[in-house]
């Protein structure tokens, strides 16, 4: 039924929401050079990699110089790119992953191969359901750039504190998954962005 949802909501959000899909990618390559589009492998169901697809909010090139994005002074981050971060927009293109079946509305969040390198063999418990647009974690790191923004070492505070605390929000969603749940994780992220 899930599966079925996904189809639906990503199906009707891809042409609705078309008219801002251009606008934003217009907007993204007018500002700086390069496609509209950012392309990252990251790792999904089973362990398996895919292409997760974003709006690109960095120069091109930018996430050579590492993968966190750390708060609202990172100058990798055109100015368009800290709007559609701050509003989520940025991650709109990711519907398309939902719809190949890459991704689910509601799920943990897919990590790059560098960190699930990392993780505990209870914490690759993330990996047995499809990866997701939002989440528990998502709601409750709303305000990651910042925290990492903030930290002395971003990457040792990601690894340490905020991965493992995520993987701890994500298991609420994945050991209680239904409907009703996925349901209640889109209304809270909705209500999340609004506010």
């Amino acid at each position: 039924m899930i599966r079925f949802l996904d189809i639906v909501f990503s199906f009707l959000g891809i042409v609705l929401l078309l008219p801002l899909f251009a606008c934003l990618y217009a907007a993204v390559c007018i500002e700086s050079r390069g496609g509209g589009f950012y392309r990252q492998k990251r790792v999904g169901k089973d362990g398996n990699e895919f292409t997760l697809y974003k709006f690109r909010s960095m120069y091109t090139g930018a996430d050579k110089k590492g993968l966190l994005t750390v708060g609202g002074n990172d100058p990798r981050v055109t100015k368009v790119g800290a709007f559609i971060r701050k509003y989520k927009l940025d991650e709109l293109p990711q519907l398309f992953n939902v719809l190949r079946g890459d991704m689910s509305l509601v799920g943990p969040r897919p990590e790059v191969s560098r960190y699930v390198a990392l993780y505990t063999p209870a914490q690759r418990k993330v990996l047995e359901v499809r990866p997701g647009i939002t989440d528990y974690a998502s709601i409750e790191y709303f305000d990651e750039n910042r925290l990492l923004g903030e930290a002395e070492d971003s990457d040792k505070v990601y690894i340490e504190q905020i991965m493992p605390d995520k993987i701890r929000c994500n298991m609420k969603y994945i050991e209680n998954r239904s409907v009703r749940e996925y349901f209640r994780v889109i209304f809270l992220t909705l209500r999340k962005i609004t506010k």
